[in-house]
């Protein structure tokens, strides 16, 4: 739109069994924003994300996960890292730090 991308829930059919689904958000996060996407994937349960995360790594957006000892479920970051999608998994205190680095371009 003349504003900018608009987002908006649906009434879809639910997708990995969630509807709102993160694997939706980050495929069309990729397809509108591409490499300016930067994703990070906190505690949660299952794997909904993960396929999201590939569209995104796929169009250059770096992906961070939080690691399984600060996550009270270690099933979104898990399947993301396990993937191999994920730039670094880091405890939760540690990814402020990370994500003003890759923002600002300064080192961490």
């Amino acid at each position: 739109g003349p504003n900018g991308p608009i987002i908006k829930l649906t009434d879809g059919l639910p997708v990995n069994f969630c509807r709102p689904a993160v694997d939706v958000l980050f495929k069309d996060a990729a397809v509108v924003f591409g490499a300016a996407t930067l994703t990070v994937i906190l505690t949660g349960m299952g794997s909904d994300g993960t396929n999201g995360a590939r569209s995104l790594t796929d169009a250059g957006g770096p992906v961070l996960a939080q690691d399984e000892a600060t996550s009270t479920v270690w099933g979104m970051p898990g399947s993301v890292a396990r993937a191999g999608l994920a730039e670094a998994v880091l405890p939760l205190p540690d990814l402020a730090t990370a994500l003003r680095a890759m923002i600002t371009g300064q080192p961490a």
